[in-house]
């Protein structure tokens, strides 16, 4: 077995992993095992909406300690109400002032 070094770690959504598979698929021309499980999920369960954008605006909004990690699980699970917003950061170290998390919610109707 090869000895990897993790040089970058970033954060997906969803739409980003679909795009980095078709990627692979192009160069490769088959995808792994492993992979042709994670393009099935991401084929049933990605959004199509434009997420760049929404995480743009999301960004915009300039809410404290909100990560990137944070903005990408938004886009990829878009919560409709307050409460689903909240459960996103159940097991996360991140509080957020309800007006923020209003001002998310409507980004998110909004688009």
């Amino acid at each position: 077995m090869s000895n990897i070094t993790l040089v970058e770690e970033n954060p997906l959504s969803l739409a980003e992993v679909k795009e980095k598979l078709a990627d692979i698929k192009k160069r490769d021309k088959e995808l792994e095992a492993r992979a042709l499980k994670v393009e099935g999920y991401v084929h049933k369960f990605a959004q199509e909406k434009k997420t760049k954008d929404l995480a743009e605006k999301i960004r915009k909004l300039e809410v404290s300690r909100l990560k990137e990690r944070n903005i990408k699980k938004i886009i990829d699970i878009m919560p409709q109400d307050i409460d689903s917003l909240k459960s996103l950061f159940v097991g996360e170290n991140l509080t957020l002032k309800q007006e923020d998390l209003q001002k998310i919610i409507s980004v998110i109707h909004d688009n």
